[in-house]
């Protein structure tokens, strides 16, 4: 019996590694209307179908802060699920499809950078291309992302690596520390 934890640690993310993301999502409607009202967006290209109507779209477009969200959530799981420190930035976001209510939603994603941090030895700096695609393959956001992910603990064997033989790393407390994380496991048959 074998054990799997969510999440990849920086070494397990090299460069021109590729997932295909397990999670698709159908947008519906109201995810759409609480998305653009919680965020205080008044766009009626959004929220007013009457308004959708007359334009070139023909109906409401989903917002695109939430396919952003939604496409980068979907990669979570196999990526970053509590092996992330801190997401550092979006170097592009583009938007080439609208995306309606209906649409279902999958996400690839691309490692096009990977480096040691030089100011963190016990984590390194990834790069990754999330694309966002609907139902008929056609790429609706693709985003460039940088985030801060930790090494694998010193005695643990990533996933398609040797064994991580690095010191452990001893930092003076600052302020509040985030606590330890244990990896997330789960038993597969």
């Amino acid at each position: 019996m074998t054990q799997r934890r969510f999440g990849c640690w920086f070494e397990e993310l090299p460069v021109g590694h590729v997932t295909h993301h397990a999670f698709t999502r159908t947008v519906t409607e109201a995810d759409n209307v609480l998305f653009t009202t919680m965020t205080m967006n008044p766009q009626p290209l959004h929220l007013d179908a009457e308004f959708a109507a007359r334009t070139e779209f023909g109906r409401p477009l989903v917002n695109s802060l939430f396919t952003l969200g939604l496409v980068v959530g979907m990669t979570v799981p196999e990526l970053t699920l509590g092996t992330t420190i801190a997401n550092l930035g979006f170097s592009s976001i583009e938007f080439p499809k609208p995306v309606f209510a209906g649409d279902t939603l999958r996400a690839v994603t691309e490692v096009l950078d990977a480096r040691p941090s030089k100011s963190r030895p016990d984590a390194g700096i990834v790069v990754f291309r999330h694309d966002g695609y609907n139902q008929r393959d056609e790429l609706v956001c693709r985003a460039v992302r940088t985030a801060l992910m930790r090494r694998a603990p010193v005695g643990t064997e990533p996933v398609g690596t040797e064994p991580v033989v690095r010191e452990p790393v001893v930092r003076e407390p600052v302020g509040r520390e985030p606590v330890g994380r244990e990896p997330v496991v789960r038993e597969e048959a």
